[in-house]
């Protein structure tokens, strides 16, 4: 007779994790935190045009409702009672950008992905009415005029969407990040729904004032961004409201969290100077300045952390972010074919263990920090007769330890004190040949959690311990000890210092490639480039046709 499981002692947690490619619902014991169950559902991205990134908010809404329904299902069936699930916490992409009728609760255009390039024309216009001696934007804000953002992308679509424009006037339109969305929606969405925020992802808005925590009316101004649409800022760690349908109706929401500043708690690193780097479909090290707000002098992004509490402190940090990090596997499998699962590339790159000289810079998005520089664009280089898809698997996989290791760099000299280790998370570090690839082109250890769901950890850690609920401690003593994986560096420092100078090189071919946007979005590309990248550019297309047609 087999024996019956042993009952689950302790409340639970759940976490939603609403990211660019899929959505999940985690539920963890939260005396232990263990995680008992979770679901997830991939999401559907749509590319009008180029350099366009787009997603639909209620497919995003309805994954999240079957994530928790499913969740749910696979609880029961382990005996698990659902009915100790206390609290719940939402982590989100951060930037990408919701606009919805309040009165009918549906969205008026479709979310704009934080990848998103078309407001480049858009940037370019706003940057022209910054004074030169007086960048108020990133001294308000921490961060510097980008696509990236909020602000540009509500702009864009101020300018461009009458159906928008229309609700504005009427005081029918709310905007928000993802999170704003799902919170709104789950607590009621047109009855009575909770139109909310955290600082963590106001932060990222380029609206917030980081010091003041509040909204700014100059910045508004500047963007011409009416602030009746904004949503309620509010700390990272409190009851917004209940939910109202589903297996958890009643449940609080009671945390919420940008990807980033989830992670960063779920790795635990609630002291100044520890930090982590979460490898997702970007990539992203962020570092706990503390109370301090501390402005990089080498493309680093100031932001907030967390506030864990209404009457508690904020935590800033200082961030490096890479648009392309996990999308490039995904680029590989979907629009060159020469994989047909994102596991695979670990086997590819294993079997040469070498690029042979084959360098990747996937600028897809332009390159972030620290060049913040939009005209970039994805190059192959250094490829010859011999390169294969192997060697452009391994490539690409190096293209995200050499993006990580610049800022890293930069960290570095930002904060005076260098990283002696690197704490990772996100589901490219189940890859155990990028994770020894890090730690060879960082030259430090790289420190990988047993249990990767770290951005899940950290929504449903501040929602467990959020004032009402208080199921789930931060204090230190009581944190749960998190046991690491640890890879040592295995090449020479003169290897490594190499095959880093030889990719910087590379990148500065990336750069230039998109000198505007026509007014459809167009990129006009420079005509004077060398020969040399055409015919580049033409092999790689060659490798993918050939790859992709079964050619040997």
């Amino acid at each position: 007779m087999a024996a019956q499981k042993k009952a689950v002692v302790g409340p639970l947690v759940g976490a939603v994790v609403q990211g660019t490619n899929s959505t999940r619902f985690l539920v963890f014991n939260s005396k232990t935190a263990d995680l008992l169950s979770h679901h997830q559902v991939e999401l559907t991205q749509e590319f009008p045009k180029e350099g366009w990134v787009e997603q639909d908010p209620k497919e995003i809404l309805q994954s999240v409702y079957e994530c928790i329904e499913r969740t749910c299902q696979k609880l029961v069936e382990l005996n698990i009672d659902i009915s100790n699930i206390k609290a719940i916490g939402v982590s989100n992409q951060r930037e990408t950008t919701v606009i919805w009728d309040k009165l009918t609760g549906e969205p008026l255009y479709n979310a704009v992905v934080w990848l998103d390039l078309r407001t480049q024309p858009t940037v370019e216009n706003l940057s022209k009415k910054i004074p030169g001696n007086n960048n108020f934007v990133k001294s308000k804000t921490g961060l510097p005029l980008s696509t990236y953002f909020s602000a540009v992308k509500l702009r864009w679509i101020l300018d461009n969407v009458r159906q928008v424009q229309k609700a504005v006037e009427e005081g029918r339109a709310l905007f928000g990040t993802i999170d704003s969305w799902l919170i709104w929606s789950l607590t009621g969405g047109v009855n009575g729904g909770v139109h909310c925020t955290d600082v963590s992802n106001a932060s990222r808005t380029m609206l917030f004032n980081i010091h003041s925590l509040e909204w700014d009316k100059e910045l508004c101004d500047f963007f011409e961004i009416p602030m009746d649409i904004l949503p309620n800022v509010w700390s990272s760690s409190e009851i917004y409201g209940l939910l109202k349908a589903g297996a958890l109706e009643g449940v609080p929401i009671s945390g919420c969290l940008g990807d980033q500043s989830a992670a960063l708690v779920g790795q635990m690193c609630f002291q100044e100077g520890q930090a982590k780097n979460t490898y997702g479909t970007g990539c992203f090290l962020l570092c706990n300045t503390g109370h301090k707000c501390v402005f990089s002098e080498h493309g680093l992004l100031t932001t907030v952390a967390y506030k864990l509490g209404r009457d508690k402190p904020v935590c800033y940090a200082l961030e490096g972010s890479v648009a392309i990090a996990g999308a490039v596997i995904r680029w590989l499998r979907d629009n060159l074919g020469i994989i047909k699962t994102s596991e695979e590339i670990e086997t590819l790159a294993k079997d040469v263990g070498t690029s042979y000289g084959c360098y990747f810079v996937p600028a897809f998005s332009g390159l972030y920090a620290p060049y913040w520089e939009p005209s970039a664009r994805g190059i192959i280089c250094g490829l010859t007769q011999f390169t294969s898809k192997n060697h452009i698997a391994f490539a690409a996989l190096e293209s995200v330890c050499f993006q990580t290791r610049q800022i890293l760099d930069a960290m570095n000299r930002d904060c005076g004190v260098p990283l002696t280790h690197l704490q990772v998370d996100g589901g490219m570090t189940n890859n155990k040949i990028l994770m020894q690839l890090q730690a060879d082109i960082l030259h430090i250890p790289v420190m990988k959690p047993s249990m990767t769901e770290t951005t899940a950890l950290g929504a449903a850690m501040v929602a467990g311990a959020a004032e009402g609920v208080g199921v789930w401690s931060l204090k230190p003593e009581d944190l749960s000890v998190i046991i690491m994986e640890r890879f040592e560096p295995q090449i020479k420092v003169t290897e490594s210092e190499v095959r880093y100078a030889t990719w910087k090189k590379a990148v500065t071919k990336s750069m230039g490639w998109v000198t505007t946007q026509s007014e459809n979005g167009d990129p006009t590309i420079f005509s004077s480039l060398p020969l040399g990248f055409f015919i580049v550019s033409s092999m790689i297309m060659l490798i993918g046709a050939r790859y992709i047609s079964g050619i040997p």
